[in-house]
């Protein structure tokens, strides 16, 4: 059975997820930010669930998520304004994105639960080893109907890529280069090319979107020459950090990469 995910790829093109933490810049802004990236033209939502040790994520995002934290931001809280979730989007799929620890805390099977009572349509949790998610959790996530979302690096090989190709049902996050979300470093363009070339050789079933260091326009529309759309994150959380109307600023970065 297909999901709002699998339609979105079915019926767009140059899909644009955009990312945001739960709670941050206010506790209170998630579903306001949700509401606003939606109306400004952000074809997914990933919407960050707040951990004190991010491994994967750059430094913005870490700010973001210890604010977060700080102002109250938890699982409960968030699942009690996921509440409102598709009264306010009805139709755009939305994952949540974390990370193992808090969800084991919280419990696998309540957590999907509740994720999926939410409307919530997938799941990306970068340290779940896949073993693991194959052995213990893949029947869970089909009971709930949630789909997982898996990381694809340079690093990966062609196996692990295959078996993740075979697993999926949602797209593959394609990580752009080495290092965390929303890296400083310029990265080695050539190389960049050429691993998602290499990616594109490979003809897999899933659909592919890419993350990690998209910032703007010009690299939106780079990402989307070699996979079905791309990842923002950093950058809009950099230009909500100060902001006093963070759903405005959203929509205004929105704008800047559709536009």
């Amino acid at each position: 059975m297909n999901n709002r995910i699998q339609n979105a790829f079915k019926s767009k093109k140059n899909l644009l997820n955009m990312y945001f933490t739960a709670g941050f810049p206010s506790l209170h802004d998630t579903m306001p930010l949700a509401k606003a990236l939606v109306g400004a033209g952000a074809d997914i939502l990933e919407i960050g669930m707040p951990f004190s040790d991010p491994l994967a994520d750059g430094p913005v995002i870490q700010r973001s998520s210890s604010a977060a934290l700080a102002n109250g931001m938890n699982l409960p809280v968030l699942f009690g304004q996921l509440q409102e979730l598709r009264a306010a989007v009805p139709e755009t799929p939305v994952l949540l994105m974390g990370y193992l620890n808090p969800v084991l805390q919280f419990g696998m099977e309540d957590f999907l639960k509740k994720a999926a009572e939410v409307g919530v349509d997938g799941l990306i949790l970068p340290d779940l080893p896949l073993d693991e998610y194959e052995e213990m959790y893949h029947p869970m996530f089909q009971k709930y109907r949630l789909k997982a979302v898996f990381l694809v690096t340079p690093q990966t090989s062609e196996a692990r890529i295959r078996r993740l190709d075979a697993l999926s049902d949602a797209f593959l996050y394609l990580v752009s280069g080495p290092g965390t979300t929303g890296g400083t470093t310029l990265p080695d363009v050539e190389a960049q090319r050429e691993y998602f070339e290499r990616i594109e050789a490979m003809n897999l079933t899933t659909p592919r979107l890419i993350g990690f260091g998209i910032a703007d326009k010009t690299g939106f529309n780079r990402a989307c020459e070699h996979a079905d759309g791309a990842i923002i994150g950093s950058a809009l959380i950099q230009t909500l950090e100060g902001t006093t109307d963070a759903p405005a600023a959203a929509a205004r970065f929105v704008h800047s990469i559709k536009n």
